[in-house]
């Protein structure tokens, strides 16, 4: 998972990944946003919208209850 900003500094990065075949989700305030998907699943996922509604909630809990703050407690941790 990557924070927007994170995301938006390695976007190269994570481009080349999903062309590889990686999915990478995208979080916003600590909860997942968008995701970043090889070509094939995207052109899956608009032949049958139910693929990628499957994925919704799928990192739920993830984070804790309050992902807010766990991502906060990472940065104070992590010096960002």
């Amino acid at each position: 998972m990557q924070g927007i900003e994170a995301a938006r500094r390695r976007l190269p990065e994570l481009v080349a990944a999903a062309h590889r075949g990686e999915t990478t989700v995208i979080t916003k305030h600590g909860r997942p946003y968008a995701a970043l998907v090889p070509l094939e699943q995207a052109e899956d996922a608009r032949r049958n919208p139910a693929a990628l509604l499957a994925l919704k909630g799928c990192a739920r809990g993830l984070w804790g209850e309050e992902p807010a703050h766990t991502v906060d407690a990472l940065r104070r941790e992590w010096g960002e």
